[in-house]
């Protein structure tokens, strides 16, 4: 990674801001993308010292994807290595879940990374080198406990995966995604902490800096593209 330019959304929070210092940590030049979380992207970016920026975008909005990578090539350079970490879904069952929800919930999940992949994987292309890292969930495959907006945006991002890394296999460009679930300090856990730990075998949550080492294993691989590896305690077994 070292002098590679990384772009991370969803910076803000606590797998994001874990996966960049894992990234600073490596050498690569950060841009920490952010939401809501100003205050923390900042502190994290005066944290990483030189090696990192701030870009502030709303992902809902179709256009924001594009500003952010303008924004970043313009600081520091082509984008290199893709971090699609930003997510959002509130706690709904399938009989309350809106057609807002259902929207906003997959502008962010599935059509924003969509964007950020369509438009920095062509450069990637040229250069002759890429790394793609989509942050899907257990819900993709069990269905999980946030809601059927959730799930179905986080399935639709294995099938993006899958479709991208087989293409891109033989231009030097790797991609993948992380699977979690039940991860300590994210906004989305859907209960409980203490309740929700008696659903996994090892028995407590799961922590950023464990989501952050498998990242920074897998995107310095570049014999492992198309998978989707699940990190959940083991909640469900492959």
């Amino acid at each position: 990674m070292d002098g590679r330019v990384a772009l991370v959304t969803g910076a803000s929070g606590g797998i994001g801001a874990a996966i960049a210092r894992r990234l600073a940590a490596a050498g690569a030049h950060v841009a920490l993308a952010y939401g809501a979380g100003a205050d923390r992207a900042a502190a994290l970016r005066d944290e990483l010292g030189g090696r990192a920026i701030t870009v502030g975008a709303d992902l809902r909005d179709a256009e924001a994807p594009g500003r952010v990578v303008d924004a970043v090539e313009a600081r520091l350079g082509p984008v290199d290595v893709l971090v699609a970490n930003a997510g959002m879904g509130e706690r709904r069952t399938l009989d309350v879940v809106s057609l807002e929800d259902w929207d906003a919930t997959l502008d962010v999940n599935l059509r924003a990374p969509f964007l950020l992949a369509q438009r920095t994987v062509p450069g990637m292309r040229e250069r002759g080198w890429g790394r793609v890292l989509l942050m899907s969930s257990v819900a993709a495959a069990t269905g999980g406990l946030v809601g059927p907006h959730y799930a179905a945006s986080k399935a639709g991002l294995d099938g993006l995966v899958h479709f991208i890394a087989a293409r891109e296999a033989a231009n030097g460009i790797t991609v993948n995604a992380l699977a979690p679930a039940l991860i300590e300090d994210t906004a989305m856990l859907p209960g409980d902490p203490g309740d929700l730990a008696e659903r996994i075998p090892v028995r407590r949550l799961g922590r950023p800096e464990e989501v952050a080492d498998l990242a920074l294993a897998v995107l310095g691989n570049g014999y492992m593209t198309g998978q989707v590896v699940g990190i959940d305690g083991g909640m469900h077994p492959r």
